[in-house]
């Protein structure tokens, strides 16, 4: 036996690292309506493939000077939408023509989406961007992320673009496919009852989020006391807190058992219930309307039913010690 084949058989096999999660930001915008607005993904995209999210992406080093400057750029590449205000009184209105443009340029990488903000005297609203959980893809999955999710209200304003209904998108993606096939703003208990019903397919932390909204957001007008109390749960515990999914086991009936910080199974007291029961589908057959008028189907493995367990209040007892601290996202 050679050297080397001796060297090899005796050395432990490599342990394959998992991949870093990538720094990212996703952004939950809600209008007077008490909509939230959700972006339809590719069913062909290598992540989240025709799932309902909200607008978001990874962070640009080369464009982004924050996270919350990544959710408003990908707010505006995926939907249209740009949450930015002129500098000063005189700057020029952007027509919806001039924002598509715009819009096709930055998903091009023709124009910088700071440039584009710079020739237009528009500033981007971030100082309206309220921190709203951060999450961390468990080990596993071929691609992680570690998301800081915003909450923010949408105000009328002469560049905003669309605030609310359906509105498609077949804008391409620099790689020439289409990373958003459709936005629309929809109040989130209708959201949930279109997943029960298997008309709209979320991954946990959508889910989550669209849950505390739901019982925040009632009525079909936002109100002063509604807004006050999404920013109570920013500003407070709910605000700062990191979840990384586990998986623990199998409930009754059979769903994964992701726990949550806090959980009973997760540094929490005895009792308390911070988890989502999950099934997933090994095959789900999803039709989407290509550009061209026909209709495709896929078969994606994706969860097919989502229960939020959770029985403590959000606005009062979530502590660092057992829920962790501040997201560890500086960007």
């Amino acid at each position: 036996m050679s050297t080397a084949a001796s060297r090899s058989k005796m050395s432990p096999p490599e342990t394959k690292q998992p991949p870093l999660p990538r720094p990212s930001a996703s952004l939950v915008i809600i209008n007077e309506r008490n909509e939230v607005l959700l972006v339809q993904r590719n069913p062909r995209a290598s992540a989240f493939g025709g799932m309902q999210v909200f607008p978001g992406g990874n962070f640009d080093q080369a464009q982004d000077t924050s996270l919350a400057i990544t959710a408003i750029r990908e707010t505006f590449e995926e939907s249209g939408l740009l949450l930015a205000s002129p500098v000063d009184s005189g700057s020029a209105v952007l027509s919806e023509n001039d924002l598509d443009e715009a819009r096709f340029d930055v998903q091009q990488q023709k124009r910088s989406f700071k440039n584009f903000l710079l020739e237009n005297q528009l500033e981007a609203n971030t100082e309206a961007l309220l921190p709203f959980t951060e999450w961390v893809t468990p080990v596993g999955p071929p691609k992680r992320f570690r998301t800081q999710f915003y909450v923010t209200f949408l105000k009328p304003s002469p560049t905003s673009g669309f605030s609310s209904g359906a509105k498609q998108e077949r804008v391409p993606t620099p790689d020439g496919g289409q990373e958003v096939i459709a936005a629309q703003f929809i109040h989130p208990m209708d959201a949930l009852s279109a997943h029960l019903e298997h008309k709209m397919i979320f991954m946990p932390p959508q889910f989550y989020i669209l849950s505390t909204l739901a019982d925040i957001l009632n009525g079909s007008k936002t109100t002063t006391e509604q807004i006050e109390q999404v920013k109570k749960l920013s500003q407070g515990g709910f605000g700062r807190l990191t979840i990384n999914p586990r998986g623990i086991g199998k409930s009754s009936d059979g769903r994964t058992i992701l726990a949550y910080e806090g959980d009973e199974a997760r540094g929490g007291v005895k009792g308390r219930m911070h988890r989502a029961l999950v099934q997933f589908e090994k095959a789900v057959r999803l039709s989407f309307l290509l550009a061209s008028g026909s209709e495709d189907l896929i078969l994606l493995q994706t969860p097919s039913q989502i229960t939020l367990v959770r029985n403590f209040d959000i606005f009062e007892d979530i502590d660092r010690t057992t829920f962790g601290g501040t997201p560890t996202s500086k960007l």
